[in-house]
């Protein structure tokens, strides 16, 4: 319990972070960065096997993760820099000129846990195919994690790799959908239905959990669940259920703050139903 009560406070501030940085730019995608807020926190404290004290674009001997859906890079870089990948007081330079900090993550600036540049959506799968292959040449037992928004699954480019993937048995990689029904225009089902994606993965050769991802202790058990079929054969898929703007009430339920910051009343409002619990920037 204790774990998890530790793990539910480092979400706390990353929201705070997530809030605090799209604000002071006035621009960015606070939405699903709160939806995702409890999945990148357990995973980078708790399941992934990773040292941010010495990172090294190769990850030998270490698991990987690639964001997909690259426009939620506030949480991204909350979680990165609260992890000790980077300083933390770097956050205040999100979205600013010829920082470290872009908007989507990139690579050449050198920011330590990035290792793609993804603000296209549809790519990171392929990469992280990729990146699986090579650890299975290479010997290398660790494993490869990726995230994507559900909007996202509207690109072919997904598909090609989930045929892949399961046609050539990549099974030290773990797939995770953020299924929050809500892409910039709308829901889901009114822009391009996924019509049942357990099925559709599953005819396509993967190995299919779901979770609810703003749940801590399902998200530590699913993750854990996840590593435990690989090696058989199959990639894994999780679906995982969040609620965009999680955390955060007035930005819960809509697709409207899936690109819009807060004004300075909301902006308090929000930090008012996420107390400090590690210290801000």
């Amino acid at each position: 319990m204790h774990q998890i009560e530790e793990l539910e406070r480092k979400c706390t501030q990353t929201r705070r972070d997530i809030v605090r940085m799209v604000h002071a730019v006035q621009s960015g995608h606070p939405g699903g960065s709160l939806g995702c807020t409890e999945f990148l926190t357990v995973l980078y404290n708790h399941t992934m096997k990773h040292d941010p004290s010495d990172f090294k674009m190769a990850g030998k001997n270490e698991d990987l993760f690639f964001l997909s859906n690259g426009h939620i890079s506030p949480v991204l870089y909350s979680v990165l820099a609260r992890v000790g990948y980077f300083p933390v007081n770097e956050l205040a330079s999100f979205r600013k000129l010829n920082t470290r900090l872009q908007g989507h993550p990139t690579t050449h600036e050198g920011l330590p846990g990035v290792r793609i540049a993804s603000g296209s959506l549809g790519q990171g799968l392929s990469v992280a195919v990729g990146a699986a292959e090579a650890k299975k040449l290479n010997k290398d037992a660790a494993l490869v994690y990726t995230l994507h928004g559900d909007g996202e699954l509207q690109e072919g480019q997904i598909w090609e790799a989930l045929m892949y993937a399961a046609g050539k048995n990549v099974d030290n990689l773990i797939a995770t959908i953020d299924y929050n029904h809500k892409q910039i225009d709308g829901d889901i089902d009114d822009v391009l239905p996924l019509g049942d994606l357990n099925a559709k993965l599953s005819a396509f050769g993967w190995e299919v959990l779901t979770m609810d991802g703003n749940n801590v202790a399902e998200v530590i058990e699913t993750l854990e669940r996840a590593k435990s079929l690989t090696g058989n054969g199959k990639p894994i898929a999780i679906i995982m259920k969040t609620e965009m703007g999680n955390g955060v009430d007035f930005m819960m339920g809509t697709h409207k703050w899936h690109g819009s910051p807060p004004n300075d009343e909301q902006l308090a409002s929000a930090l008012a139903q996420n107390p400090e619990t590690l210290g801000d920037y």
